[in-house]
């Protein structure tokens, strides 16, 4: 799994030059997406087949700041799965490998009409890699 590369940009600092809190949690999102990519679930392969995971909850520490140019390295892992909700894991650092910043990100799965997912049964392929992934990181 190759980890996700964010560029801070102008538009993300504050009047002080520190990128604004808000975006960490974007770049978690651009992460995921990159994330699903990765293991062949992309966002739009997800939709296409009527497959919809909103976020249910966010956390996100920060550790030291960030300004504009700074190069981000995202490392995102898989923290829990058993089919109906995902934990995502986050560690965001910077080029001389301080830790910016930390977080988790919480997801269910539902059908275009809101019901829950029977991800087992109706995604068979899609559920083994994610438990395959949950199962291979360390209890924290």
């Amino acid at each position: 799994m190759q980890p996700y590369i964010h560029t801070v940009q102008y538009y993300e600092t504050d009047k002080m030059g520190i990128t604004h809190h808000s975006n960490y949690i974007r770049w978690m999102e651009e992460a995921r997406v990159d994330f699903l990519r990765q293991i062949g679930w992309s966002y739009d392969m997800l939709e296409k087949n009527g497959i919809f995971s909103p976020v249910t909850a966010i956390d996100c520490r920060y550790a030291s700041s960030t300004t504009f140019a700074d190069e981000i390295t995202i490392r995102i892992a898989v923290k829990e799965f058993r089919g109906v909700r995902l934990v995502l894991s986050y560690t965001m650092t910077k080029s001389d490998g301080t830790t910016a910043c930390t977080g988790c990100s919480e997801h269910c799965f539902l059908h275009a009409d809101g019901s829950f997912i029977r991800m087992k049964k109706e995604y068979p392929e899609f559920y083994r890699i994610l438990s395959e992934m949950a199962a291979s990181e360390p209890a924290s």
